[in-house]
């Protein structure tokens, strides 16, 4: 399987570039940089044969089956898009794209396809999401309430690695989008109430700074869901399942009760990394001629949440 990483030089493209070069059979011949990006050295540190600034030179190349968009929001269902035009399977790292009809674009662009469009919903795949769905599937729990907290310090214009963005950040369409995404699927449904209210917007950036976001599923779990680029202190994602059979703390890939036990999910899956667990069942389908967890048409109920959402807002 030959594969070009797209905004390989960026935080979420060498972590797809790492996780990628510990699955076998696997070879990435191609990857694309942004503005800034010195993507020609880039490629030679990692021993990648061929770089570009423009990802049409990929898509046009006989040695790429398959791309890895980790490019900006604004980006994705554009080259999503172009992806499939050019025969080419694809994962986009969320959101798929910042609208609804965007969106459905992406979805229609894979059905005349027929390619494995995959979008990197990855607490789908994060083993402590998958521990706590496992025990849904299995009945022995029922989410009664998922309390999120998503918390960064960005007044600034940077990235995860603290370095200056040629785009601005969102609090809905992208940090919200995997706790929508995960609400529904561990509730099994789309979210039957959805709303949100968000304070002023930052004074040059013009992004709300802080969001508070609440759901109902159809089976009666809710979730509260709270986002800011305004907090001093320590930064992340931090989940908490309320359950009629226990409490269950995930932090990324680690999980604990809600006694602060830590919880062993080393038999989960391959791997504890979740990028590497979504590319893995990226290249799996791919394979097997198959749908993946978390394709295009999978995530499409979470991007309709989160235009109910904005509208909600306005």
């Amino acid at each position: 399987m030959r594969l070009c990483v797209a905004g390989a030089a960026g935080a979420f493209g060498r972590k797809h570039l790492d996780a990628l070069a510990r699955i076998d059979g696997v070879q990435v011949t191609s990857v694309v940089g942004g503005g800034p990006d010195d993507i020609n050295d880039f490629a030679a540190e990692r021993g990648i044969g061929h770089a570009t600034k423009n990802l049409a030179d990929s898509l046009a190349r006989d040695d790429v089956d398959a791309i890895i968009l980790a490019t900006p929001t604004g980006m994705h269902a554009q080259q999503t898009i172009a992806c499939l035009k050019a025969g080419k399977h694809v994962l986009c790292e969320i959101p798929m794209a910042d609208t609804l009809a965007d969106s459905q674009a992406v979805v229609a662009a894979q059905k005349d396809s027929g390619l494995v469009a995959m979008v990197d919903h990855v607490r789908r795949f994060n083993p402590s999401h998958q521990w706590v769905h496992n025990k849904i599937m299995a009945g022995e729990i029922t989410l009664q309430q998922l309390d999120v907290q998503t918390y960064f310090f960005r007044r600034s214009n940077t990235n995860a690695k603290g370095e200056p963005r040629t785009w601005t950040d969102h609090l809905l369409w992208h940090h919200a989008c995997h706790t929508v995404d995960l609400f529904q699927y561990q509730t099994g449904g789309t979210a039957v109430e959805a709303f949100g209210v968000q304070g002023p917007p930052h004074p040059d950036l013009g992004i709300a700074m802080d969001m508070s976001i609440g759901m109902k599923g159809a089976n009666g779990a809710i979730c509260t869901l709270s986002l800011s680029f305004n907090n001093d202190g320590p930064l992340g994602t931090y989940f908490r399942y309320i359950c009629d059979n226990g409490t269950y703390l995930a932090r990324y890939d680690d999980l604990f009760d809600g006694y602060d036990k830590p919880i062993d999910i080393s038999g989960v899956a391959v791997s504890t990394d979740g990028i590497e667990l979504a590319d893995r069942e990226f290249i799996a389908a791919i394979r097997e001629g198959r749908e993946p967890n978390s394709s295009v048409a999978q995530g499409l109920s979470a991007m309709e949440t989160l235009d109910r959402i904005e509208r909600s807002m306005s």
